[in-house]
């Protein structure tokens, strides 16, 4: 019975993905999925990414967390449109959270909406919001292990970006099993290295993000 009612959950949810799917498309809005650990500079990422496309691209953002709206505060600056979804307890967004707040976007107006999902590597991968793609992101603070503990995740990403590597000297994180890892599960993957607060490897990131608004 508990297995019969995951599966009624998640057709339910991937029903709501497809039409969300398709209305995006329509539109031609790129949706980005952001998954990853508490705490691995998901919101850092998103401040420096805004900082330098705002002015070139029509950027918003859905921010998805537990409660308070405080990774929301620190975008407002940017002028972009934001919503908040405070899942009080749950640990994910699902399509269903989604809809409900997509028409407080103008569409016809956005290049690319990104979704800051709720911290954790496990249940967000398994629901499809009708996201374009989903990206990684994982830090040196983590450990080297993640893609071999969570492949769903660096399976089905279409990128993935590696933090904090300023604190590589200061970790024992081995990057060469971390790239051995991803390259087993996902051999054509984009790896980005970089230091979101030190700014080291973004260029990389700013014109790989820039090419799939600009491909669209």
């Amino acid at each position: 019975m508990e297995i019969k009612i995951m599966k009624n959950i998640l057709d339910r949810n991937q029903n709501m993905a497809d039409e969300i799917r398709d209305i995006l498309t329509g539109k031609n809005v790129i949706m980005v999925n952001i998954i990853s650990s508490p705490g691995a500079g998901k919101t850092t990422l998103l401040e420096r990414t805004c900082e330098r496309l705002v002015n070139k691209y029509r950027l918003g953002v859905i921010e998805g967390d537990v409660t308070t709206d405080r990774d929301a505060q620190r975008l407002k600056k940017y002028n972009i449109p934001i919503v908040v979804i405070n899942t009080e307890g749950g640990c994910h967004l699902d399509s269903h959270s989604i809809s409900k707040v997509l028409h407080l976007f103008d569409l016809e107006n956005l290049d690319m909406l990104f979704v800051e999902n709720v911290g954790n590597l496990i249940c967000p991968t398994q629901f499809d919001l009708g996201e374009t793609f989903k990206l990684a992101v994982v830090s040196t603070t983590e450990g080297d292990d993640k893609p071999a503990k969570y492949p769903m995740l660096f399976r089905e990403a279409r990128a993935v970006l590696l933090n904090k590597t300023d604190l590589l000297p200061y970790t024992n994180f081995n990057i060469e099993n971390f790239r051995s890892d991803l390259n087993i599960l996902n051999a054509t993957i984009p790896l980005f290295e970089v230091s979101c607060t030190r700014g080291d490897g973004l260029e990389v990131w700013f014109r790989w993000i820039s090419e799939q608004i600009r491909n669209n």
